[in-house]
């Protein structure tokens, strides 16, 4: 599976959480089956249906759809993950990976853009009319066969529905990953990493007839695991992030009180 298919596929292929910059091999199709659970001013959980193409080994088409499980009539403001739209959104996106410099074998920086553009399948978050999206970010960093930097930010802007607007999503990410000695050395048949993700992510205030919404707009800090384990064309991402800080109108610099860990379950499927 090593040499297969190496950390490749942002996606099944990388942190649950936070933006990296590896795309696709040259003609590789995967489907991704996404378990997400988030605990804002309610419970919601859904499953997320991806499909990745990569035209050129630095070119990735996405396609993504979400299935309500939980919670699905007031879903939370945020996105998913850093490379998964909002709970209610289809998005179509695009990674391109515009910069390479390999450092010695195995090793490379690395650079990679993503934009996306998506629509909104449910009629309420938090309490305001969701209307279509544009999703913009970049990440750099570090990929080697043994450890894993990568540091990204991005922007999600929603455009007015009915007189009302979702507020701007803007993001950091930061993320640490390890594949220990034995998957390098002994090349078993399948292969683990672990990473350590942080996300900060500020969300703006929402606006109804041109307005800001009081108390709507706040900062989030979360940190937490993920383990990313591959077998053949299989692969398995499961990670957790816990909110550790929060600033806004209601909690300012504190710990977060109105948020659960943030849980996120992947299987993958490579077919070709």
């Amino acid at each position: 599976m090593a040499g297969a298919l190496p950390l490749c596929a942002q996606g099944g292929h990388g942190p649950a959480f936070g933006l990296a910059t590896p795309t696709g091999g040259k003609g590789g199709l995967s489907y991704n089956a996404t378990f997400m659970s988030i605990t804002q001013d309610e419970p919601t959980a859904m499953m997320r249906h991806t499909w990745n193409y990569s035209p050129t080994k630095r070119l990735q088409l996405n396609f993504s759809a979400p299935t309500p499980i939980q919670g699905a009539a007031n879903r939370p403001r945020t996105r998913g993950g850093s490379l998964m739209p909002g709970f209610g959104d289809i998005e179509l996106s695009a990674f391109y990976r515009f910069h390479q410099n390999n450092l010695g074998v195995g090793k490379r920086f690395e650079s990679t853009m993503i934009a996306g553009i998506s629509h909104p399948t449910d009629e309420k978050r938090g309490g305001i009319t969701p209307g279509n999206g544009f999703h913009i970010a970049a990440v750099t960093g570090y990929a080697s066969r043994s450890w894993y930097f990568w540091g990204g930010a991005g922007w999600q802007y929603y455009l007015e529905k009915s007189n009302e607007q979702l507020g701007d999503i803007i993001y950091t990410t930061g993320v640490i990953g390890y594949r220990p000695t034995y998957f390098r050395e002994h090349r078993p048949d399948h292969d683990w990493r672990i990473f350590l993700e942080g996300v900060s992510e500020w969300t703006g205030s929402d606006h109804v007839n041109g307005t800001s919404v009081a108390d709507t707009d706040n900062h989030k800090i979360l940190i937490g695991p993920s383990l990313l384990g591959l077998y053949g064309a299989w692969g398995v991402s499961i990670g957790t992030l816990f909110p550790v800080y929060e600033s806004s109108a209601l909690n300012t610099g504190t710990m977060i009180s109105g948020e659960s860990p943030r849980i996120m379950v992947n299987l993958s499927y490579w077919f070709f």
